[in-house]
């Protein structure tokens, strides 16, 4: 008798771990979080430009919604096949200057189920400033934290506005 035929229990029991294994692994990459290389000088200078491995998660937009401020990775409407990372700066309803660093400022609503969003470093990066306001749908999840080459969270700078504070009816 072979090997193959003497240990098939064996085999059949290992594979069908390591099937559950990879479905397990899919299913959590696709739905809970993932881990993601971006390089490129867009995000200057919270991330490298030679690259970063970042954690993003999938969940709490289900819960707490996206905020203005967010990293977030979405497929970018200019080019669908790349992902890219960027920070929201405008949410649905917003008013939001297209370009701050132009000399004459141009101002776009943001439209319903759509972010605007935009690279830290703004001279060098392609955003919403070039191809408009991105649908919700493209957003894959929020970056959590920087896995390389340094270990860190990635936080939310942005702190809510108290409107009774600053506004008066």
């Amino acid at each position: 008798m072979s090997f193959l035929w003497r240990n098939k229990g064996k085999i059949l029991r290992g594979s069908m771990y390591a099937v559950q294994f990879a479905c397990f692994a899919h299913v959590f990459n696709q739905y809970v979080a993932e881990l993601t290389f971006c390089m490129g000088p867009s995000m200057l200078p919270n991330f490298n430009m030679t690259g970063d491995i970042v954690a993003v998660e999938h969940v709490s937009h289900h819960f707490r919604g996206y905020q203005m401020g967010d990293v977030v990775v979405c497929i970018s409407p200019a080019s669908p096949g790349r992902a890219v990372l960027k920070r929201i700066l405008g949410m649905p309803g917003d008013h939001v200057c297209v370009d701050p660093t132009a000399a004459e400022r141009k101002y776009i609503d943001v439209p319903a189920g759509h972010i605007w969003v935009c690279g830290d470093n703004l001279s060098n990066s392609t955003d919403s400033r070039f191809y408009g306001p991105v649908a919700m749908g493209l957003i894959r999840g929020r970056v959590f934290a920087r896995i390389w080459p340094e270990t860190r969270r990635v936080e939310n700078p942005l702190t809510p506005v108290d409107a009774n504070t600053y506004f008066t009816r």
